[in-house]
């Protein structure tokens, strides 16, 4: 991974996040994440990029989010039913509440362009947190047009313009860049965050793991600047 341009002590740190906002360990790890930056003493700048899990997904899957797991990882709705039961034991260990039976299983790829959108109009960051509680909490559906303008119109975005703007696909190139991207990096598997351009880590790990690799930075530069 190709490393990022020298920086000065105190400048933001960049963090950069592929993740999907259908990707149970994304929602996870966004908040183990951000534990991780509130016992760091600096400023960090995130921004997110797009990842497809399941790009061949059509947008209204007709079959519940257990019988789509089932096919796709070819696993018996048993052994479905006691990942689902773990992760949301999980979840619920970062005071996120996932509903399951309530979830719309679709295509994430408009999604995306509202997160690009909503990047544009410098509301990214509060995008991306409510489509994952749209998606996993509230039981909204995150894959058509006129349900995502209502979520981008809760936050404030110009509800008229997210429709004219996912009809016209604006920001389809900006979608398909970062999974690009995304594959020169090697990246298989999100929540994938890339420190300061050339750290990678890979998964919902512990909040001290992020909180180490922000001060390793911090590190790195200092002694930059006395060598």
């Amino acid at each position: 991974m190709a490393a990022a341009p020298a920086s000065t002590g105190t400048d933001p740190i960049k963090v950069d996040i592929w993740s999907d906002v259908q990707c149970p360990w994304c929602y996870i790890g966004k908040r183990k994440f951000e534990a991780g930056v509130a016992q760091f003493d600096g400023a960090v700048e995130v921004e997110y990029h797009s990842f497809e899990l399941a790009p061949d997904t059509p947008v209204d899957y007709d079959g519940t989010p257990s019988e789509y797991l089932s096919q796709a990882k070819g696993m018996s709705l048993a052994q479905v039913a006691e990942m689902l039961e773990r992760v949301t034991g999980i979840a619920e260990s970062v005071g996120l509440h996932y509903d399951y039976d309530s979830v719309h299983q679709t295509n994430t790829v408009i999604s995306h362009e509202l997160l690009h959108y909503a990047k544009a109009h410098g509301r990214q960051l509060d995008m991306k947190e409510r489509l994952l509680k749209a998606y996993f909490i509230d039981g909204r559906h995150i894959g058509r047009i006129e349900d995502l303008a209502d979520l981008a119109a809760e936050i404030g975005l110009d509800r008229a313009d997210v429709v004219q703007a996912l009809t016209a696909h604006d920001f389809l190139a900006d979608v398909k860049a970062d999974v690009a991207q995304a594959n020169e990096y090697g990246i298989q598997g999100v929540p994938f965050f890339v420190i300061d351009g050339k750290y990678g880590i890979s998964g919902a790990q512990d909040p001290a793991t992020f909180t180490q690799a922000l001060n390793q930075i911090l590190t790195e530069r200092s002694e930059e600047k006395t060598a």
